[in-house]
């Protein structure tokens, strides 16, 4: 028998696995894992501290840039933060709008997770059809914001403007492929018909994904009882979101501690059962067929109920632009809103949103200046990859990808 020799070896930065800059110094026996210990750090731009130096709206759109792959839901909780301490009543209808572009982030990450996850483990073809569907979701996101990833589209007291009227359209290009008209057929009405053809097509598209993988024997076989934590283990290192509902906890903020219109909606909670990678998978998959549901409800809601989607106080909300050209004192509200901001009283405030990740909250401090004395993230990537050597230990070199795929890592918020 030859010896085994144990060695270190370095898991990334960059490798096709680790996600761009996730470096894991991997202690070996053979090919079994005896530690592994992440080194981040690499993609840290210092987003506490900026906002720091920052008018409050300044910030929204570093938000964006933390979790870039749920984009709208980490400005979510920013402005929720805001909103706390400055005693601000959000429009029921921008309520509506907030959950409903809560829930078509939520569809983005978990097919972004889908897509790189299957393409970590060697599944080419899931990463394409995953693709195709979120190119859908980004033009919703491009139709309301102008941006088709970085929105900042919520603002303290609802927000940025209303859902429009007339969806864009495809121009003929050498880019379009087929018949201009067949790409533009679901885009004639609003864009609420176009987010309802979405959610009225897309249960078919799971069923996809679900036919190339659920009972995949290759797929189970580098799924199935890897990395397991039990629902103790999971509540010990911090997990939440899918992580944590893997294991079999039934926690999840839009039902337990319900924020915005999430108790006006009808949704479950899907839980595992072993707390392995499979089970992550499962949980994830059928997360995405309850955003759907709640998408289609609040379609319904939109079209049926009109109304304001920003408070009426020129303090935190700019005059219309008519006002602004007409009255002198619009013209102050919109020149001081725009130069210095509006200052918060001096205060505190913790908010937390069910980011598709897990629990991603702010916590902000104010001094009555017009930007934050000190803002703190609680990012859900953070928890999950402190416990990748626990759930690493003992697998093998293979098995790296597995996990770092089931806890769905984005480096933004992690490194912050």
């Amino acid at each position: 028998m030859p010896e085994i020799r144990n060695f270190t070896l370095n898991f990334g930065p960059q490798h096709p696995s680790a996600h761009g800059v996730l470096r894991l110094v991997l202690e070996l026996e053979g090919e079994v894992i005896r530690r592994a210990d992440p080194h981040i750090g690499l993609l840290h731009r210092g987003t506490e501290k900026l906002a720091e130096s920052k008018p409050y709206n300044q910030s929204i759109g570093y938000m964006d840039r933390l979790d870039y792959v749920s984009m709208m839901c980490s400005e979510h909780a920013y402005v929720m933060a805001i909103e706390k301490m400055a005693g601000i009543e959000v429009p029921i209808r921008a309520q509506y709008i907030r959950v409903l572009f809560d829930e078509i982030t939520r569809i983005l990450n978990h097919l972004m997770w889908l897509g790189t996850h299957a393409l970590d483990i060697g599944a080419m073809t899931v990463f394409l059809y995953a693709f195709r569907e979120r190119e859908d979701l980004m033009d919703c996101y491009e139709a309301v914001s102008g941006a088709r990833m970085h929105a900042t589209y919520y603002r303290p007291g609802g927000v940025y403007r209303d859902l429009p009227e007339k969806m864009p359209q495809f121009e003929a290009s050498k880019y379009v492929q087929g018949d201009v008209k067949d790409v533009n057929e679901n885009r004639q009405g609003s864009l609420l018909d176009f987010i309802e053809d979405f959610a009225n097509r897309f249960p078919k598209n799971i069923d996809e994904y679900e036919t190339l993988l659920t009972d995949n024997r290759i797929w189970k076989q580098r799924t199935v009882d890897i990395a397991i934590v039990t629902a103790d283990r999971a509540k010990q290192l911090g997990f939440t979101g899918p992580m944590l509902r893997g294991s079999g906890v039934e926690w999840d903020l839009r039902k337990k501690q319900a924020y915005e219109a999430y108790d006006k909606v009808d949704f479950d909670i899907p839980v595992g059962v072993n707390g392995d990678c499979y089970d992550r998978y499962l949980v994830r998959m059928e997360e995405m067929r309850q955003s759907n549901n709640i998408i289609k409800q609040c379609v319904k809601w939109l079209k049926e109920n009109d109304g304001s989607v920003m408070v009426d106080d020129n303090k935190f909300a700019p005059p219309k632009r008519k006002m602004m050209k007409e009255n002198m004192e619009s013209m102050i509200h919109h020149f001081k809103l725009f130069s210095e901001g509006y200052t918060i009283p001096a205060s505190e405030a913790y908010a937390a949103v069910e980011a598709p990740k897990g629990e991603f909250g702010i916590y902000m401090i104010s001094d009555g200046a017009n930007k934050p004395y000190r803002l703190k993230i609680r990012a859900p990537g953070f928890a999950h990859l402190y416990a990748m050597n626990e759930m690493i230990k003992g697998h093998m070199i293979a098995d790296v990808a597995a996990v770092i795929g089931t806890i769905d890592v984005v480096f933004g918020e992690i490194d912050r």
